[in-house]
């Protein structure tokens, strides 16, 4: 499961919510409008269980970005709106 980030919009920084079923590799990415990747901010293997990651991105322009959670079980994306 992904959650939405809270806040969203946000400004100086957001926190993303996810879950994941199955032990196995799991990772959050998060690109712009654009389908260029912008921040991979989970990258490694997991146990089944809840987790949340904070998310501070200190150089990119304001504008919508898309995260993307991918799982053994599931790939999962959400839109983040970032204000500057």
């Amino acid at each position: 499961a992904l959650g939405q980030n809270v806040p969203n919009p946000f400004n100086p920084s957001t926190t993303i919510a996810y879950s994941t079923a199955l032990r196995g590799r799991v990772t959050l990415r998060v690109f712009d409008a654009m389908g260029r990747e912008a921040a991979t901010l989970v990258d490694r293997v997991l146990d089944p269980g809840e987790y949340s990651v904070e998310w501070r991105p200190a150089s990119l322009a304001s504008g919508v970005y898309f995260y993307l959670l991918e799982t053994p079980d599931a790939r999962i994306s959400r839109k983040a709106v970032l204000l500057r």
